[in-house]
């Protein structure tokens, strides 16, 4: 079989000293789980691994059960091919738009939402801040910070009814260098 590389994020990992999680153990999980070639970047749960489609399709439940059954937290997980990363770090409309990279992130969701929900997302819910929706990610320009944004991910996973993680573009950035895409 074929290994492909793929991204995996990994929501609320070691942020406000809330669910800890050293990368050490985060990187025996996804080898345990079947991955090679596994690296992490910065300490919030982001991992670039090569694995065979099989593998990748699973890893958000296999990665979400081992950290719940080593950890006790549950941990919502994000996967995406490195060909759809270098999709999104073509695709944001705002750094197009010339808007300030420091301004920037996207939300990675889990599931395509349906275009019934996608038009329930209020675009005036937390002005001066903007969104676009494109498939199964949300682009994001929070020139205000992300602190100050009424566009959480509880706002986006009520709303369109699936999983949402959020990542600056500086390690959007990274995660494609990491990746090779």
């Amino acid at each position: 079989m074929r290994a492909e590389t793929s991204v995996a994020l990994l929501r609320g990992i070691n942020v406000g000293g809330k669910n800890k999680l050293p990368m050490k153990e985060l990187v025996a999980i996804f080898v345990a789980a079947g991955c090679d070639d596994v690296r992490t970047y910065i300490q919030s749960g982001n991992v670039v691994c090569k694995a065979p489609a099989a593998v990748t399709k699973a890893l958000p439940s296999l990665v979400a059960a081992a950290v719940f059954e080593r950890f006790g937290y549950r941990v919502p997980v994000v996967t995406r091919k490195a060909s759809d990363l270098r999709d999104v770090g073509r695709s944001n409309p705002f750094l197009k738009a010339g808007r300030e990279p420091d301004t920037l992130h996207v939300a990675f969701l889990a599931d395509l939402p349906k275009p019934g929900r996608v038009a329930a997302l209020d675009a005036g819910r937390s002005l001066p801040d903007e969104f676009l929706a494109k498939g199964r990610e949300i682009y994001l320009c929070l020139p205000s910070g992300v602190a100050k944004s009424k566009l959480t991910n509880a706002y986006f996973d009520a709303t369109l009814g699936t999983i949402s993680t959020l990542r600056n573009w500086r390690t959007v950035v990274a995660l494609m260098d990491l990746a090779g895409s």
